[in-house]
């Protein structure tokens, strides 16, 4: 359902659980949400920082306002199939997500040319500016399974499941392929609850009856920190 929509705006609070905790809870979420018809999919996000991982660093330091710049595909993309550039902003907890859609093969020339597509707008402005200040180049893909709820009666209150969430910083096409070391086992799934206001009672009772509690996790920071941060000292070495 959010696929059409190119702003966004809400908290997100992250939870680690293990598959026999997601088949629990699962269930008893389907009795307040529904999933998305589209099922599981693949979704694959092309990260790009500066060449000394200026943005991702900054943002390892929580600060109060942090960006980061991504491309993002459902499936893996053919040249003529559409994808996002996304710039995803932080600021005092919540996540401000805006982007826009192109074929691969038009953001390929766009990322390596830097011409704004003939679908210009102010997203894409915003998106060109961020992009050419900082001088960004890819650095790692981060790949998972995604299933996804909605809210029955809140059609923008969304709980989504990534299941197998893997990273490589080899190789860096969306087209490539989805494939690439485990981020976290592969027994373990990641929760993410994405709501602008309050999250809804019925919830909260249900993580308190499964002493489920949030954690602070992000796929590309933690990617950082255990594996391109020591990549970068060997190069430099």
């Amino acid at each position: 359902m959010s696929k059409n929509k190119n702003i966004f705006q809400r908290k997100e609070k992250k939870y680690r659980l293990s598959l026999d905790q997601f088949e629990d809870l699962f269930k008893e979420l389907l009795f307040y949400m529904e999933q998305d018809k589209c099922g599981m999919q693949t979704i694959s996000s092309l990260y790009y920082d500066t060449d000394d991982f200026q943005l991702i660093q900054k943002s390892i330091e929580k600060p109060i306002y942090r960006e980061k710049f991504r491309i993002r595909s459902y499936g893996i993309p053919t040249a003529t199939d559409m994808i996002f550039l996304e710039l995803k902003k932080k600021f005092e907890g919540v996540v401000y997500k805006r982007r826009v859609s192109l074929s691969l093969e038009e953001a390929t020339t766009y990322l390596s040319s830097t011409n704004i597509p003939l679908e210009n707008n102010q997203i894409m402005q915003e998106i060109d500016w961020f992009y050419s200040r900082h001088q960004l180049t890819p650095k790692v893909l981060i790949a998972y399974d995604r299933i996804a709820l909605f809210g029955k009666e809140d059609l923008d209150f969304r709980i989504t499941f990534d299941f197998k969430v893997r990273w490589r910083s080899t190789n860096l096409d969306l087209s490539a392929g989805d494939h690439g070391a485990y981020l976290i086992p592969k027994d373990e799934c990641l929760m993410e609850i994405k709501a602008l206001g309050a999250i809804p009672f019925w919830l909260t009772q249900i993580l308190a009856n499964h002493e489920l509690y949030p954690v602070s996790f992000s796929k590309y920071g933690t990617c950082y920190k255990n594996y391109l941060y020591q990549e970068r000292v060997d190069q430099l070495c």
